[in-house]
């Protein structure tokens, strides 16, 4: 039972990460598009998380926690980047 909707929230999640690819590329403005990036990796993460628990691997969750990381470090600097014009003061 656990199998199958393990495969329902991955098809959910992926129609979500696809639906953040089409905000991507045709966002009205730059913000909605750093917005879906970071939905993206967000989705991304989930994703991998899922199939840790498919396979019953505690490596996936480490990669998942590394990605969480440097999403957030990453979305940090572009938006300092967009209010600033520059990262390093």
């Amino acid at each position: 039972m656990l199998d199958k909707v393990i495969m329902l929230v991955f098809a959910m999640i992926s129609i979500a990460l696809l639906l953040n690819l089409w905000r991507l590329l045709r966002g009205p403005s730059l913000p909605d598009r750093i917005l879906a990036l970071d939905t993206m990796y967000i989705n991304s993460i989930a994703l991998i998380i899922l199939y840790g628990l498919l396979m019953g691997s505690p490596l996936y969750f480490e990669a998942a926690l590394l990605i969480a990381m440097l999403g957030f470090v990453s979305t940090v600097a572009v938006c300092k980047f967009l209010l600033r014009g520059d990262i390093i003061e």
